[in-house]
Formats: C-alpha cells, sequence, structure tokens
C-alpha cells in the first residue's frame, strides 16, 4: 500500500523498534464491529439470539467482532430494529470512556454519522438529554436517522457552529464528547482514500480546528463536568498538542485516566510543547498492538465551582390536548420512554406533536433538524404515530402490537412497504394502529382494518433490494 514517505518518517520516529510491526499490519485484513444497543436489548440476549457468528470485543462490554466478508448485518431485520449499530471496533472507545450516567446532560459536537451519539444516548436510558449536533446539515440527516433508529428520543439534532452552540449552552453540560475532524492516520489501512485526503489537509489543517473546537467546548462544560476528546489520527499536533493546548487557556482542566486495557499505549508528553507529564495518562491505540485501527483518547475533568443553572425555556406547551392525541397517549407506557408522561413537555408546532426533553434553555435561533421526539401528526380528528416514535417503544408498552418471528417472509414484505394480511393474528373485530415487531422487537406501525394491515413503514427507511 503507498503511504507518503513523511508519513513513514513520522511514524518510524513514533514507534522506533515497532515500526515494522506497524507496516506489517497492513498486510492484515480490516476489522468488522458492531456495538449492541443497551437501551433495547441485552448483550446477553442478543449473544443468544444472533444470527451470525460473532466475537467479544474485549475492551468494549458491547462490542462484537464479525465476519465483513461473510455476512452483511446491515441487512437483516434486526438492524431495522435498532439493536445493534455497525462501528469499527477502536471507534467504539471514546463513547464508552465517556462515563455517562442516566440524567446527565450530554453533547456530541461532532456527532455524524452517530455510532457515539446513539452510544451515549442508550447510555443515558432515556433520561436528561442528548444533544447531536454537526456542523453539515446532510450529514446530520443521517445522524437523525441513526438516533431515531436507536430509539432515542430525549434529544435534539443541531446542525451549528460549535461556537454558536457556546451562547446557548455556557457551563450547561455534564459531559461533552468531541470526536474530532483530524487527518485521519489511524484509518488509512481501513480506508485508502484517507491518504489522498492527507496528503491535500495534513495535520497543521487540522489542528487549528481542532484547538477553536475544544476552546469552544469547555466553555459549555459545567465546572465537574467531564470532557472526552478523540481523534482517528497518531499525529503529535492533533493530540497530545491539542490537549496541551486547552490545559494552557485552561489551567482548571485536570487529565483523568482511563479505564485500562492491555493493549493500549500511554499518551507521549513529549509531543507537546513544552511537555506535560499528565498526557501519559491519555490513550494511544496502535492497530499492530489491537484488534481495531488507530485511535488517540484524552479524558478531561473541569474543576471550579458549579455556575447558577441556566434558565428553562420558557415554552409554549399546549394547554390542553387534543382529544385524539389524548387517546393515543394514554395507551402508553411512558416508562420506557424516560419516566412518567409530562402533558407540559408537549408541543404542538402546526400537524406535528413534540415531546420536549426537559430542563431545556431558550434554544431560539438555532438551527436543527429535530428538537424532542417527534411522537406524530394531527390530522383531521385523528393522530397518526411517527416511526420515531415506534423505535422509542417496547412491544410491551403499546397494547395493540403484532410480532412477526425472524424467518416470517411478511417481515421482509412489512420492511419493503407492502400490505400484510394478518388476519389469523388478530381478532375479527380489530382494527387501528399496531406496533408491529419482529421477535418483539418494534419495527414501525401498521394501520389494522378486517384483518389487513396498511403498511406505515417510514417510506425512506425501507428495504433496498
Amino acid at each position: 500500500m503507498y503511504l507518503p514517505v513523511e508519513f513513514e518518517e513520522k511514524m518510524r520516529g513514533l514507534l522506533g523498534d515497532e515500526y515494522e510491526d506497524y507496516i506489517a499490519c497492513y498486510q492484515e485484513p480490516r476489522y468488522y464491529g458492531l456495538r449492541v444497543n443497551t437501551k433495547k436489548i441485552s448483550v446477553e440476549e442478543f449473544a443468544r439470539i444472533c444470527p451470525f457468528e460473532i466475537h467479544p470485543v474485549p475492551w468494549i462490554e458491547n462490542g462484537f467482532y464479525y465476519d465483513g466478508d461473510q455476512v452483511s448485518p446491515a441487512k437483516h431485520p434486526y438492524y431495522f430494529a435498532g439493536l445493534y449499530y455497525l462501528q469499527e471496533p477502536s471507534a467504539m472507545t471514546p463513547a464508552n470512556r465517556l462515563p455517562i450516567e442516566p440524567g446527565d446532560r450530554v453533547l456530541d459536537v461532532c456527532a455524524a454519522p452517530g455510532g457515539k451519539a446513539t452510544e451515549l444516548g442508550a447510555k443515558l436510558q432515556g433520561q436528561g438529554i442528548l444533544i447531536a449536533n454537526d456542523i453539515s446539515s446532510s450529514r446530520a440527516k443521517g445522524l437523525l436517522k441513526n438516533i431515531e433508529v436507536f430509539g432515542i428520543g430525549n434529544v435534539l439534532v443541531l446542525s451549528e457552529e460549535p461556537g454558536k452552540l457556546a451562547e446557548y449552552f455556557p457551563e450547561y453540560f455534564d459531559k461533552i464528547l468531541i470526536d474530532a475532524p483530524c487527518s485521519g492516520e489511524g484509518m488509512f489501512r481501513k480506508d485508502k482514500k484517507m491518504v489522498k485526503a492527507w496528503e491535500e489537509h495534513g495535520p497543521e489543517f487540522f489542528s487549528k480546528l481542532q484547538r477553536s473546537i475544544i476552546m469552544q467546548a469547555a466553555q459549555m462544560l459545567r465546572p465537574g463536568g467531564y470532557l472526552l476528546y478523540s481523534t482517528c489520527t497518531f499525529d503529535g499536533l492533533e493530540n497530545e498538542g491539542t490537549i496541551g493546548y486547552l490545559l494552557e487557556q485552561h489551567p482548571e482542566f485536570i487529565i483523568e485516566s482511563i479505564f485500562p486495557y492491555e493493549g493500549f499505549c500511554h499518551g507521549i508528553p513529549e509531543l507537546c510543547t513544552p511537555a506535560v507529564p499528565e498526557l501519559v495518562r491519555t490513550v494511544r491505540i496502535f492497530p499492530h498492538k489491537m484488534h481495531g485501527e488507530g485511535h488517540y483518547i484524552a479524558l478531561l475533568k473541569k474543576g471550579g465551582e458549579n455556575a447558577k443553572p441556566l434558565p428553562v425555556s420558557g415554552r409554549k406547551s399546549c394547554k390542553k390536548l387534543p382529544e385524539e392525541l389524548a387517546d393515543f397517549i394514554r395507551q402508553i407506557d411512558w416508562s420506557v420512554i424516560g419516566g412518567s408522561f409530562d402533558a407540559k413537555r408537549i408541543e404542538i408546532h402546526g400537524e406535528r406533536v413534540y415531546y420536549m426533553p426537559d430542563g431545556l434553555p431558550d434554544v431560539t435561533g438555532i438551527r436543527f433538524l429535530r428538537t424532542g421526539l417527534l411522537l406524530g401528526e394531527l390530522k383531521k380528528n385523528r393522530f397518526e404515530p411517527s416511526q420515531a416514535l415506534a423505535m422509542c417503544l417496547s412491544s410491551e408498552a403499546y397494547p395493540n402490537t403484532i410480532s412477526l418471528e425472524l424467518e416470517d417472509e411478511r417481515i421482509l414484505r412489512y420492511l419493503k412497504g407492502e400490505t400484510l394480511d394478518v388476519e389469523e393474528l388478530v381478532s375479527e373485530k380489530a382494527k387501528g394502529w399496531y406496533l408491529i415487531c419482529v421477535d418483539r422487537y418494534p419495527l414501525g406501525w401498521g394501520k389494522l382494518t378486517g384483518g389487513t394491515l396498511k403498511n406505515k413503514y417510514l417510506p425512506g427507511w425501507r428495504w433496498q433490494s
């Protein structure tokens, strides 16, 4: 494989005697990984029902390897049910090592396509709030879909400059993750196109961007909160240099130790000028030492006293719910969505009905793709539930459910948008909205009339042959 001479010389100096082992790893196959959605299913249960061979990623408790040359997990109904996310094994590490607790206020600054954000949201278990941001509105659309497939409703999906977010959320977040745009050196083996991109925009270009982002994020973290910075590059300017810059500008930050694994390597303090001894607590992941690609991770805690909480948004909540909406809401077990139902968190904009996260400041003026959980739409004398709501539920949380077994050919037909005959599964007079599931894991909605199920699966999500 072609590697730029400048890069080879840098890696030779960085790795010394290990350089030949590193170069040899380019002849090895890449590793494919999936991460279990623990909001929907336990790791043990997924391992029991998984229809293809998997092996644990040893440093990620809900991560598994699979043979991407033999199986296609993205073409399986369990993928459409949001039971797992396909993610390179090393890339699972940042969200895994950020200590999220249910109820936290969490920000993923550069969140698309959603690999980290979906794990952060799963850890929240429906409590607190996840704000997932990406400056690219086109990439943020894919981010929104992945978050909704995972069944995460306590969320805002934004597309803003981090600097503008800092104006709205000063010292607001308990936890912040920055998976920073970088020169991508750790991904050269996985994606050869990254080499050409590196030649066009190398570490010098990205380090300026990284320093800007991390300084803006520092303003949004509350005292006592945690910030995790990660890249998929080996460059010292982008890694240790960025953390050193933050500490120089914000000495109240402290580098925390990261839960170890035998393949992790220490950060290299000498790559920061002046050297910061505490950088040894940061982590480097090299592909010749672990079954994954290259990564860098630094966990920091912000010192200082807690600031006063931001005023909660004076939202114009709905004073009285339309009867057709209230009737539908009464059928749902809201504990699955993150606690008891609070009508004050309902907002209606035109036909669309949203259930907002609790404790939001005023976000008027921010570019967003989604604020809260889209419950559905109010039509003339009826309420139509959304795909996002279906994915937030469990089969036990809604009374009218049709669960088809994995082997049932109607599963694939449903995912393709076809009308189904389910007469033998329901009573003769059954009608109305039904939650359609595979092995009791929700896929979406259908509307039942006379034993025939009109397909309401979201057209943009349908199975493409």
